[in-house]
Parts: C-alpha cells; structure tokens; sequence
C-alpha cells in the first residue's frame, strides 16, 4: 500500500519553531488512546531543530534541520520494544503507550535521539506523525500544516514511484549509514553534511579597491575540476556542496587582464578566503 514520508526542505527552514509549537499543542496534556499518551510540558521535542553555521564572518550560512522520528523501516527501537512498538502498513512507527511502560531501553535504541522517556509515565514517547489525525482523514500532521514556508511537506506513495520522485527531487535521507531506510527525507541537505569554499574577488585600480562581478572560480582535486562559479555583482563566491574531511582542493580565480590566482586549500570545514586582490 501506499506510505506516508515527511519530506523536510532544509533550505526553506527559517527556524520559527511553529512545527514544535504545533506538536506540542496537539500532544502537551491530551491523551490520544490507542495512539500516546500525554506530552509532558518541559523536557521532549518530537520535532527537535538542529542548527549548523559554515564558514567565517562574513561569508557565512546558516541551516535549521528539523528532526522528529524517522519513522524507520528498520527501526531498533522495533526489536528493543518487545511489541511495544510497531510500525503500520502506512509507514507511521508508534508506541503503544500501555505496553511500553517501564521500558526505557527503547530510548537508547534509536540512534537519531528521537525517543525521549516521559518520567512521570515511566513510558518512551516520539513523534507519531499525528497519525490520530490522519485517521481521521486529515492530509497532512499538525507540523506540516503549521510550515509558514513550506519546508515541511507529506507525500503519500508506493515504494517504488516513490525511489523516482526522491530521485528527481534530490532527496537524501539522514545518517545512510545507520541502514534503518527512514520515512523521513530531505531536501537541500549539504548545508548540513557538506563544505563550501568562499572569498570576494577585487582589483586595485590605481589606489582605488572594487569590487569584480564575473570573475571565474575553479576548484580541482588533482587535476579534476570538481566545481566552478562566477563571483557575484559584490565580487562574492561561495563553490559548495564539497566533501570536508581534511580533502585537498586547489582553487583557481581569473579576472580578465590579470594573473591568475591560485591557492592551496586542506578543507577540513567550510572556509571564507577572505579578500582576493588583484594588483
């Protein structure tokens, strides 16, 4: 049948935390039978933002990655629950809040820190995707519906038409290498798991600095061009989506009439150049 993905635009998320405050509006204090068990009002995020800064002042980017559940279709917290957590045909993992009491080794199953324990229950909660909702014949959970920019979004398919949509979308999941094939996908996600190279180009005419628009940037590894733009109308560049990780770059910049400038680059993060001059 037909599943249910969260679909998170990294790029749109501008922080205002109206998903979180939604959820806790659904969730703080009310009972869903069948579905959870109350919110408590301090101490659980089921959408929980992460926030990431690249680069130096003032060549700078900052990114917001909303995190709830991903609503795993090999989730651990499925084998560490003892039938207390299951996963529907719809793709929506739960916790039975009834069978879940006193068993917080559910917590630690979950290596994206999604599953929070409610002390006062004795029980572990998440994210449900408002499921209580959806079964009532809403489209959408309460964080989409919230979203002022649209960085939240549901879509309902098969698998396989949907491997083409997140393919022609450019959709990654969070953390691969944890095998668990999320329900949750993003969008827009190298500003968290990728490096940038950034500087301002600039030429001195005769003891007068400004700025150049156009000038042409390349980035090699060895002898491979890897990446290339052209600075901006403020002589700004930012060349990103590169791997980190200590990778060795060597950057090219041409300004008509002047002598290339090449520099070295060991990207362990993403990094501003800072002013690149041409005399």
């Amino acid at each position: 049948m037909s599943k249910k993905h969260l679909i998170i635009d990294i790029a749109k998320c501008e922080d205002c935390n109206n998903c979180m405050i939604a959820c806790k509006d659904e969730h703080l204090e009310n009972e869903w039978p069948g579905y959870s068990a109350p919110q408590p009002r301090l101490g659980q995020r089921w959408m929980n933002i992460m926030r990431t800064e690249r680069g130096q002042y003032p060549l700078i980017d900052v990114a917001y990655r909303p995190t709830p559940c991903m609503h795993c279709d090999n989730a651990p917290c499925l084998n560490k629950g003892g039938g207390a957590v299951y996963k529907r045909p719809d793709g929506i993992v739960l916790i039975d809040p009834q069978k879940a009491k006193g068993k917080k080794e559910v917590v630690g199953s979950c290596p994206y820190n999604a599953i929070w324990w409610n002390e006062e229950l004795e029980i572990a909660q998440k994210c449900t995707l408002c499921a209580h909702l959806l079964d009532q014949g809403w489209k959408e959970p309460r964080c989409v519906q919230s979203c002022p920019t649209g960085a939240l979004s549901m879509v309902v398919m098969e698998d396989e038409p949907f491997k083409l949509y997140a393919q022609k979308e450019e959709l990654e999941v969070l953390n691969p290498e944890f095998n668990t094939n999320p329900g949750v996908w993003y969008k827009n996600m190298y500003r968290f798991n990728k490096s940038f190279i950034a500087g301002s180009v600039a030429v001195d005419k005769q003891g007068i600095i400004d700025c150049v628009q156009g000038a042409a940037v390349k980035v090699y590894q060895g002898e491979r061009l890897v990446a290339e733009e052209l600075s901006d109308e403020y002589g700004d560049f930012k060349v990103d989506r590169l791997a980190a990780d200590s990778q060795h770059y060597t950057v090219v910049v041409r300004v008509a009439g002047f002598e290339d400038k090449i520099m070295e680059v060991e990207l362990k993060e993403s990094v501003n150049l800072g002013e690149i001059l041409f005399v």
